[in-house]
């Protein structure tokens, strides 16, 4: 069983997502089908729908096609994590309309907006409402912006976050100590979890297990089994690999886990943070 806490889906005819312009490799339709024939081969069983960066006025939209997409008979779709924008002073009131049944997490990509957009009192305060609303909230931050997560985990205690893509290292450069440090750092926050996820894009391409190994037994170490879930990061993960390629390494890399401990990453620890009926 694996939950994929990190899939997203791309219709250029429905929704309009300015950055792809700029991501050849990418911009192009990623729809749920295409996904679903091999997902359900290499034994993907749940799935939560990424935000893609859509333009801010069709955030809403987004989120109502992954509704559909849900709704479907036999989906492997069980939420969606959203994109929103806690620096507005509407996000209140938006908070306050969506639908739990849909939206089960929050996303605000922050390595596209000044470092300081986290740190506001607005910010925070509303990162601290997604705790009360029992929402947690992705962090999607470059590594030499893991500090400002640490920052945002002190400063909303009750909020569960999730660092996305393990922090986004420079595996390519072999920038490891100052991310590793910071990784450290951050893991000592008990209320930060950290996702598995995309990290073969940060390969430059020429990538084996060996290559991907002490980064990930760094964040194990770090995290621990009980506070890491899994992702793949389609189709993103294309850039250097494939879906079924990721699932395959993830497998070898996590094969020092336990069964127990391989189960908590996989799915049972994606359930309860999350809070997806099993």
């Amino acid at each position: 069983m694996i939950f994929d806490t990190h899939l997203h889906l791309v219709d250029r005819g429905r929704l309009s997502y300015p950055w792809l312009a700029e991501a050849p490799a990418l911009n192009r339709d990623w729809t749920y089908a295409e996904y679903e024939a091999t997902a359900r081969r290499i034994g993907i069983t749940d799935v939560l729908h990424m935000e893609v960066d859509v333009a801010q006025t069709d955030i809403d939209a987004e989120t109502a096609f992954i509704a559909e997409l849900i709704a479907r008979p036999g989906s492997l779709l069980r939420g969606a994590i959203s994109a929103a924008r806690p620096e507005s002073a509407d996000f209140a009131a938006w908070l306050e309309r969506i639908d739990p049944a849909v939206v089960k997490g929050v996303r605000r990509v922050l390595h596209v907006v000044p470092d300081d957009i986290s740190q506001t009192s607005v910010f925070r305060e509303n990162i601290r409402r997604l705790g009360q609303a029992g929402l947690p909230f992705d962090m999607c931050l470059l590594a030499r912006q893991l500090p400002l997560g640490a920052a945002l985990a002190d400063t909303a205690p009750d909020t569960a976050l999730v660092l996305d893509h393990c922090g986004v290292p420079d595996i390519a450069g072999g920038a490891f100590t100052e991310w590793a440090a910071a990784i450290s750092d951050l893991a000592r926050r008990p209320n930060v979890s950290l996702k598995l996820s995309g990290i073969t894009a940060y390969t430059g391409g020429n990538w084996t297990l060996k290559t991907l190994r002490p980064w990930v037994d760094h964040v194990l170490d770090s995290f621990g089994p009980d506070r890491m879930v899994w992702g793949s990061d389609s189709p993103v993960c294309t850039l250097h690999s494939n879906l079924a390629e990721w699932v395959c390494a993830s497998h070898d890399l996590l094969s020092g886990c336990t069964p127990d401990e391989r189960a908590a990453i996989f799915h049972r620890n994606a359930r309860r943070i999350w809070r997806i009926a099993g």
